[in-house]
């Protein structure tokens, strides 16, 4: 986990609040509002850390000052990232899926198939058992990584993978067949 202070990696904009501004600045709405979008990054950062900012309404001479209550700051959204903020604070959480999450995520998936098929053969949960998974990539990496997790998560002896007979079994982007024995 990283803490990262100040706006280096977000990009914000501001967008106002009409119901508000519009009665505080009536005619001149139309060019705070353009003042508004033209705001940078580091004059959002000002109005953020100060709770206001000055700002010269586009085709006028004179500033006026705008609030944070009269805009809404908002985080634009960074590929591979979800952003959220409130008030002055923003969070950023990395969601981008590494191979080792895809992994881990597809051998929960295969304890719970597996564990079905098992249930649905009649055999008891206390049952130690042999698994033979058909030949195919995503699957062979997953048992690759996380080959003792899965064994120890449903009881199994030994992990193979070879063409084989068992319950034909649907995965998100392909079908696997499965073949569950019990260990003698």
């Amino acid at each position: 986990m990283k803490f990262v202070e100040g706006a280096g990696i977000l990009v914000k904009k501001v967008k106002c609040n009409f119901r508000t501004m519009g009665k505080k600045f009536g005619k001149l709405m139309k060019s705070v509002a353009a003042a508004v979008d033209a705001l940078s990054q580091e004059q959002i950062a000002e109005l953020e850390a100060n709770g206001k900012l000055a700002v010269v309404p586009v085709g006028t001479t004179d500033s006026i000052e705008i609030l944070t209550e009269d805009v809404e700051i908002i985080s634009e959204d960074i590929p591979g990232w979800l952003v959220s903020n409130e008030g002055s604070l923003t969070v950023a959480l990395e969601v981008e899926l590494t191979e080792e999450l895809k992994q881990e995520g597809l051998s929960r998936e295969i304890i719970n198939r597996v564990q079905n098929i098992r249930k649905d053969s009649g055999l008891e949960i206390t049952d130690r058992i042999h698994i033979t998974f058909a030949p195919n990539e995503e699957i062979e990496k997953a048992v690759k990584g996380y080959g003792d997790y899965i064994k120890t998560q449903v009881l199994a002896d030994d992990i193979t993978i070879a063409p084989n007979e068992g319950v034909e079994v649907e995965f998100d982007d392909f079908k696997l067949n499965i073949q569950i024995t019990k260990s003698k």
